[in-house]
């Protein structure tokens, strides 16, 4: 895979909470350049980076419930439909972890159905990515762990979304690994996903892939690129 091809699986992302808007423009122009597959941002800046992304074949990718899961399904539905509405393509919304843990999977699958009927009345392509904290999931134990896991995909795939994401990169249990997205591969069942929390070089962007992700989520992207680049 060589450095434009990898870049083409690479959302962006900026989400730290003191973000300040000369951060996100830059951003916006690191990804045009290096023709990243999407910029992940807060949803606070999306409405003027619909702006500045408009025609550029960069995505705009925003988070919903970010980055515990704790809101209410009808205040996460709000949320992600203002998002659409401000010009999101592509939402990564946190789980209700409670609701993996406990092996609940129709809260899961009610919760994530809400959310994808109130944003897809405002645009019907709105691509859909689920984070489910992998790490945490998988701290419970092997058994335990797999079944989460198992369960997650299955809500997230009968409830109309696109991706199973591993991570948001805030929760203390840890980011993406090479055995939660194996893992996550085995249950997808025509899901995509998208690797995202601690991927800071090549070597481990190539792994997550290798390992079956589809997408990455990385702040430190133009770095990786840069990193395959000179390997050529």
């Amino acid at each position: 895979m060589n450095a434009s091809e990898l870049a083409s699986k690479i959302d962006h992302s900026l989400l730290k909470p003191e973000a300040m808007a000369p951060e996100i423009h830059r951003l916006i122009a690191e990804a045009i350049e290096h023709r990243f597959a999407a910029v992940c941002i807060a949803p606070a800046f999306v409405a003027k980076a619909a702006i500045e992304l408009r025609g550029s074949g960069v995505a705009l990718c925003t988070v919903i419930s970010f980055p515990h899961g704790a809101s209410k399904p009808t205040i996460t539905a709000i949320e992600a439909t203002s998002a659409v509405k401000d010009g999101a393509e592509e939402l990564d919304v946190v789980a209700h972890l409670p609701n993996l843990i406990n092996n609940n999977f129709e809260a899961a699958r009610l919760e994530l159905i809400e959310l994808v009927r109130a944003c897809r009345a405002a645009r019907r392509e709105t691509v859909i990515k689920v984070i489910i904290e992998s790490a945490a999931l998988l701290a419970l134990g092997a058994d335990r762990g797999e079944a989460a896991i198992a369960i997650a995909c299955r809500a997230i795939r009968e409830s109309g979304c696109d991706f199973v994401k591993t991570s948001t990169g805030f929760h203390p249990a840890g980011g993406a690994s090479v055995e939660a997205v194996r893992l996550i591969k085995k249950y997808a069942q025509g899901l995509q996903i998208k690797a995202a929390g601690g991927i800071r070089d090549l070597a481990t962007a190539r792994a997550m892939l290798e390992a079956g992700a589809d997408r990455l989520g990385c702040s430190n992207s133009v770095s990786i690129v840069q990193e395959a680049k000179a390997m050529i």
